[in-house]
């Protein structure tokens, strides 16, 4: 930001050495854990394009789904688990669906060049909004530009290219300015809307809904994953002592206890997401440039002050109190700095409206993912989940 730049890495001094940052071309990584998955003796694997629930007074029994030959099949079990992703049309009945989309990504992969920092992943807090660079495999290196809105230029007529090239080029860092522009030369430019949508779950007996098709953030920070297998560990330790899956209504009641028990992890990853979005997209209100700075300023100091943020986007530090105290720390370290070397009325002014802004920005965030935790806490049974924790973004630099 204005030519400054801080690294951050994730505290992992009292974690084992298997905890680390990941990234990694996501298509590979699925296709990957579908094989492994049918390499074990009590799965089998079908393949099909689901088109409805199978569902009997009230309970969900099964999908209808057509093979890729195009025939009509059904499949039945005593649970089904729905994740069919962002574009889910099978959430509707499982869930009330709230979905936001605040911005949409520019998708890129830049070859041979190296980023600032090796073997971490980059924000550029850009003019209108974020950049993101990481590596997703030794020569590649993924490149996210965030656009505000819905809608983008368009990439048939020139439109995106020229926009690439004349707003956004100027702003990467200049050991990446090349490969940048060379991408884009190279045409397979992908877009793709960000959404958000916090968990709404309508219970149902003998389905559970999962994954993007139950609950987005923004991408922001690269939490959607450690969101999932962190959800992935709560549900197999749920199931782990079942041994009958036919009472569907007694699985419903007790598989409700998933969606409190996945809040920490999620709430803390997806407010933090939201929250961090709004804060770092550009703006010509001075109280919003001012939070801006306060934030990059704030985890620029390192020790707690950067230890904490991180280790509750990636996952390390599922506690929502955590986070709610980082928030106004970070309000309180900008409205101090308004006041030195000494406070006269129109920093004053800014500093009060600064934190009218990092309150609204905050408690929007936290209440809308964050409002099931609190009113459901209190019927969790309690169970020791080992380890759910899984970084997947890599080590950042702001």
């Amino acid at each position: 930001m204005d030519g400054k730049n801080t690294k951050l890495s994730y505290p992992l001094e009292k974690f084992n050495s298997d905890v680390s940052g990941r990234s990694f071309h996501n298509g590979r990584f699925i296709q990957r854990m579908r094989e492994k998955a049918a390499t074990l003796p009590n799965v089998r694997l079908e393949q099909g394009t689901v088109t409805s629930l199978l569902e009997e007074e009230g309970t969900i029994k099964g999908v209808q789904y057509k093979t890729r030959n195009g025939e009509e099949m059904t499949a039945s079990a005593p649970l089904t688990i729905v994740c069919d992703g962002c574009f889910s049309n099978l959430r509707r009945s499982l869930c009330t669906p709230k979905v936001d989309v605040p911005s949409c990504f520019v998708g890129l992969i830049l070859e041979n060049c190296d980023l600032p920092f090796a073997n971490h992943g980059h924000v550029v807090l850009a003019d209108p909004s974020p950049i993101l660079f990481y590596p997703i495999s030794s020569t590649e290196v993924r490149c996210l530009v965030d656009v505000p809105g819905q809608k983008v230029p368009s990439i048939a007529n020139g439109e995106m290219a020229t926009y690439l090239k004349t707003v956004v080029a100027p702003q990467i860092p200049s050991q990446l300015y090349d490969a940048f522009i060379a991408a884009i030369d190279k045409g397979k430019i992908k877009t793709m809307p960000n959404r958000s949508m916090p968990a709404n779950p309508l219970p149902t007996p003998g389905a559970l809904l999962m994954g993007d098709a139950f609950n987005m953030r923004h991408p922001l920070t690269g939490g959607g994953m450690t969101v999932a297998l962190s959800d992935i560990v709560v549900i197999r330790d749920l199931l782990r002592p079942i041994h009958d899956l036919n009472d569907a209504t007694t699985l419903s009641k007790y598989l409700e206890s998933f969606y409190t028990l996945r809040k920490p992890v999620a709430s803390t990853i997806n407010t933090l997401a939201g929250a961090l979005y709004k804060v770092f997209c550009a703006s010509s209100d001075q109280a919003r440039k001012e939070m801006r700075e306060a934030c990059f300023d704030y985890l620029s100091l390192g020790g707690i002050f950067s230890n904490g943020p991180v280790s509750l986007l990636s996952g390390l530090n599922p506690r929502p109190l955590s986070l709610v105290l980082h928030f106004f720390a970070v309000a309180v370290y900008g409205v101090g700095r308004l006041f030195l070397p000494f406070p006269t009325p129109k920093r004053i002014w800014l500093g009060a409206r600064l934190l009218s802004v990092s309150i609204f920005t905050s408690w929007l965030s936290i209440y809308n993912d964050t409002k099931i935790f609190f009113y459901s806490s209190v019927t969790v049974p309690i169970l020791d989940n080992g380890c759910v924790c899984h970084p997947l973004f890599g080590k950042n630099v702001l």
